[in-house]
């Protein structure tokens, strides 16, 4: 009686490389466009938290926005987070770049990375007084300008 051999053909075991090729070849393309959407979104979430430990200043002092961000923590909120805002052109950064004129956005042109703070010191009521944004001038995955979030 004759032994049958199992096994697979190399016709077979290449159809399933070249099938796995092309899923790789897919997936990881969007993978990392993931990554940057969820930087993004940290970015987001973290830029609300501390614009809410601003307004929350702002409120118990009658109306006064902190000279540095430093006087927020740790009652407001814990520490000043980093910046992620996912593009690659733009470092990762905590400090904070503060624009005191009250009527300028044009440090924030700068996209030197971290956070961008109008404390209003030097000319009260300005447009953009108590303003805290990303200080990026990258687009996010949508197309929009980052420091307009």
């Amino acid at each position: 009686m004759k032994q049958m051999k199992k096994g697979f053909t190399l016709i077979e075991l290449m159809i399933v490389v070249a099938i796995i090729g092309v899923l790789a070849a897919v997936a990881i393309p969007k993978f990392a466009d993931l990554i940057r959407k969820a930087q993004e979104a940290a970015c987001k979430g973290q830029l609300g938290a501390v614009r809410s430990a601003l307004s929350i200043y702002y409120g118990n002092m009658e109306g006064v926005w902190p000279s540095r961000l430093a006087e927020i923590t740790p009652t407001y909120i814990q520490a000043i987070p980093d910046a992620k805002c996912g593009s690659s052109l733009v470092p990762t950064s905590d400090t904070v770049t503060y624009e005191g004129t009250g009527t300028s956005l044009a440090s924030i042109n700068a996209n030197t990375g971290g956070w961008w703070f109008n404390n209003g010191k030097a000319a009260p009521g300005g447009t953009y007084e108590g303003q805290f944004k990303v200080n990026c001038i990258a687009t996010d995955t949508k197309g929009s300008i980052i420091h307009e979030w």
